[in-house]
């Protein structure tokens, strides 16, 4: 049983990724080495959001989603509406690590 929870779990997570990154919704023609990278960034930059966030739009939409897991078949296309608040807090977070790159830490 523990085994069906958890594929339930990762089906669900593959689902919502797939919904947030457009790039992860259809076959890739990349080396799988590339693929591997893309997925392992797009799951990155989720977490990233999550944190470093206090609200995030897909949020709310993604709540109709907690009962069933989205798969390859039926994965919806979720129009998103940009926000100012949402753009300037995007764009502060890109420049916040990239000075975070390009400053050597003293760790």
């Amino acid at each position: 049983m523990r085994h069906s929870a958890a594929c339930h779990v990762i089906e669900r997570c593959f689902g919502i990724i797939k919904i947030r990154w457009a790039i992860l919704r259809s076959a890739s023609y990349y080396p799988v080495k590339i693929q591997n990278r893309y997925i392992l960034t797009c799951c990155l930059i989720h977490n990233l959001i999550h944190r470093e966030s206090v609200e995030d739009p897909l949020d709310e939409q993604l709540e109709s989603f907690d009962e069933e897991p989205p798969t390859m078949d039926n994965t919806p296309m979720i129009p998103m509406e940009t926000s100012d608040s949402w753009n300037n807090s995007s764009e502060n977070l890109a420049n916040d690590l990239f000075a975070a790159f390009v400053t050597p830490s003293d760790n």
